[in-house]
């Protein structure tokens, strides 16, 4: 699906349930908006393939998944929708919208690793590229500062992530092996950072106060 070792079949299944994951989180998101069931259709499917069709084309990496696979955009929108009917029994959702958004984060980090590293590009820009535009995409379409800007750790998360998933390739290591602990890695990273609230140094400013 990614142009992965053939291998690494649990990073193919990683994939699928990280598009289902984010696609999820648009479709929250945009149910905060009041949004149409069209709307969250659009969004979740520009949040769950975004990131990686913007690095795609920066990378000139062709064909673009979802136009290769149109079945992806079929699993978006059916995974948004079906958010719908759930979203109204589940109550602590801002904690469902976390983790389902770390999922995301973690596997499509890997993901543009193994593309970063067939087109011999910058790493930590695809990692970042990869890992973070999509969510930035949900939030700027739900007139919402983006969760990589606000939020507790998240591009350090997916930097960290994606550098010690890369050391597999150097040493030759496992590849279904050496995703599952990058994948658990990554994931309870983001969720200690959400829990114990681990922030960047933020910067104040409000002008001379009079």
């Amino acid at each position: 699906m990614w142009n992965l070792p053939p291998t690494d079949t649990v990073l193919q299944v990683l994939s699928l349930v990280a598009l289902a994951a984010q696609a999820m989180t648009a479709a929250l998101a945009a149910g905060r908006r009041s949004m149409d069931w069209m709307g969250v259709a659009m969004v979740s499917c520009v949040t769950a393939l975004g990131g990686g069709t913007i690095r795609d084309i920066l990378l000139q990496h062709y064909p673009l998944v979802w136009v290769q696979n149109p079945s992806l955009l079929a699993l978006t929108a059916i995974a948004s929708l079906l958010t719908i009917p759930v979203a109204r029994l589940v109550h602590r959702l801002n904690l469902a919208f976390l983790v389902l958004d770390a999922i995301g984060l973690v596997v499509f980090t890997m993901a543009g690793c193994d593309v970063a590293w067939q087109k011999d590009a910058s790493l930590p820009i695809v990692i970042v590229a990869t890992g973070c535009a999509g969510g930035v995409l949900r939030d700027i379409l739900c007139n919402e500062v983006p969760l990589l800007f606000r939020a507790e750790l998240y591009a350090s998360v997916s930097v960290i992530t994606g550098l010690f998933y890369t050391t597999a390739f150097g040493l030759r290591l496992n590849d279904q092996i050496w995703t599952v602990l990058t994948f658990v890695l990554g994931f309870t990273l983001r969720l200690l950072a959400i829990r114990y609230k681990w922030e960047m140094p933020k910067f104040v400013f409000r002008g001379e106060e009079e």
